[in-house]
């Protein structure tokens, strides 16, 4: 158990940030979390983990430094996660600078904080195995060139290098978490394996007719968000600072997923259809990771196939959203 210390979250809204604050709470940590706004910020993600009460929120514009430097000075905190992010890859598409402008900046603006305020304060940075894109080896490993296909992989490259600089120049505790897609029922619902389940459900209760997706054809190395987050708290407590690599070792194709959600639910084939509007400018084809240093390193134990993600996140959405559909 921790003796009471103190970690900041950034981006404590998003799925990540609940399973996080959680498990640090479990771990008797004080847990800060930062949001952009009091008033538009959406803490359902702690309600649905009954941790809400145990996380101080404070308002944070991570563009602005000085917040940053003022809220440092006042919690001292020997952690800080960040996972505040523009996350979407499709919107980024459609948001290219605003994406690149967040996503990098936020970061310089915390790294440079604790480089002014605290030297010793630990930093976490959510890295992102899009950062990768364009692979001619797999499975990708922390030693994998670089290649991003998506504005927003540029923007995770481009501030992954960041930490990097902040941690040989300056000798800060600064680590990267390469996390490939991982879901839970938290997660957004315009991400493929929460859209798929839920309008998969909505179709299975007679409340949709159609499925409509984009390119299914690529495939994804999934896993489970809650048993992921264990793996950034294992990456700060190690001796030295290092970047690693959580994923589920091997990938499974987007068009498998939804046959196998419709098995489940006894649901026609024919009632999902490709539109190529959904297509994005570029996609990687197929993407999967090797997580053995994480695991050598760290003791990080991971073993759940796709499959059993699956049949978690559908057990949880129906016990959540259609008990009666689940008999």
């Amino acid at each position: 158990m921790s003796e009471n210390k103190i970690a900041i979250i950034t981006g404590i809204s998003g799925q990540d940030g609940a399973y996080l604050a959680s498990l640090l709470a479990k771990k008797n940590y004080t847990v800060i979390g930062f949001v952009r706004s009091y008033s538009t910020v959406d803490l359902k993600g702690l309600d649905h983990l009954s941790i809400r009460d145990k996380v101080i929120i404070e308002e944070c514009d991570l563009l602005d430094i000085s917040q940053i430097i003022k809220l440092l000075h006042q919690y001292k905190p020997s952690e800080i996660y960040n996972l505040a992010a523009q996350s979407s890859v499709s919107l980024s598409f459609k948001q290219p600078i605003g994406t690149f402008h967040f996503n990098t900046i936020s970061v310089f603006n915390l790294l440079e904080a604790i480089k002014l305020t605290d030297r010793n304060i630990k930093f976490y940075q959510a890295s992102s195995s899009e950062m990768y894109g364009k692979v001619d080896n797999l499975p990708i490993t922390e030693n994998s060139v670089l290649h991003p296909l998506s504005p927003y992989a540029v923007s995770k490259a481009a501030a992954h290098w960041s930490c990097i600089h902040y941690r040989e120049s300056y000798g800060m505790y600064v680590c990267c978490g390469i996390l490939f897609n991982h879901e839970s029922y938290l997660r957004g619902p315009s991400f493929f394996v929460k859209k798929i389940i839920s309008e998969s459900i909505k179709i299975g209760k007679g409340l949709a007719d159609k499925l409509l997706v984009g390119n299914i054809e690529i495939s994804r190395d999934f896993g489970y968000a809650p048993l992921y987050v264990e793996g950034m708290y294992l990456m700060m407590q190690a001796d030295t600072p290092a970047d690693y690599i959580l994923c589920s070792g091997s990938s499974i194709k987007l068009k498998k997923i939804i046959e196998y959600v419709f098995d489940k639910l006894s649901i026609d084939k024919n009632k999902y259809s490709v539109s190529a509007e959904l297509y994005r400018p570029a996609d990687i084809e197929n993407i999967f990771g090797d997580a053995s240093k994480a695991k050598k390193q760290l003791g990080w134990n991971y073993t759940m196939s796709a499959e059993q993600m699956i049949d978690i996140l559908l057990d949880e959405e129906l016990t959540a959203h259609y008990p009666k559909l689940k008999d």
